[in-house]
């Protein structure tokens, strides 16, 4: 399998991946549509650069949500399919959802009804239950981090500040998205945080 990329009749190639346009722009990179050249299944690509991983001291984050993400089997996590690496860039292709984020969809059309808040709800919950039981908690939950597919199904991506815990132990390092905290959290009482992110919307 090719590791380099490549140009493919004019466009980019990586591995099996043809790369079409981008569909988002972070701090470590961008985020570009792929589709492999021989099934035509469409994938999101997560292109990091090394310098800037090296730069930015991210480099732990990012091996953590590659190391959790390759556990994770469940229907409302973001699936990881393959990690392809060159000297100067990290590809990590995954799951392709068309819906875009929860957050998006909540500014463009206003609040969620009861009944499709309830299953919104009721997916995430199932998700962050199976993390908890392969004992990796998230740590960023919000809806900016919750994609939704074409059947407004909710996946829950982006684990770069996830961490594993041990049975017995609070983890007390307070991290992710201060607003979507848990007011016990912001306090210092981590022995009852509960799930007040996911209630928050």
């Amino acid at each position: 399998m090719a590791t380099d990329k490549q140009k493919h009749e004019g466009r980019v190639k990586i591995g099996h991946y043809i790369l079409g346009d981008t569909l988002g722009v972070g701090t470590f990179g961008k985020v570009k549509v792929g589709q492999h050249e021989l099934t035509k299944h469409q994938v999101a690509v997560k292109i990091l650069n090394r310098q800037k991983i090296r730069s930015l001291d991210v480099v732990g984050k990012i091996r953590r949500e590659i190391q959790n993400l390759k556990l994770f089997r469940h229907p409302h996590i973001i699936k990881l399919y393959q990690v392809i690496s060159t000297p100067t860039d990290i590809f990590m292709v995954m799951e392709y959802v068309s819906g875009g984020e929860l957050f998006d969809y909540i500014c463009k059309n206003g609040k969620l009804d009861e009944k499709e808040s309830r299953r919104l709800f009721q997916q995430i919950i199932s998700a962050v239950d199976y993390c908890h039981r392969h004992m990796v908690v998230h740590r960023d939950l919000k809806p900016e981090n919750v994609l939704l597919d074409a059947h407004m199904n909710a996946k829950i991506a982006d684990f770069g500040l996830s961490n594993m815990m041990s049975d017995g132990e609070f983890l007390r390092t307070s991290c992710g998205s201060p607003n979507y905290a848990a007011p016990e959290v912001i306090s210092g009482r981590y022995d009852i945080a509960g799930f007040f992110t996911s209630g928050k919307h």
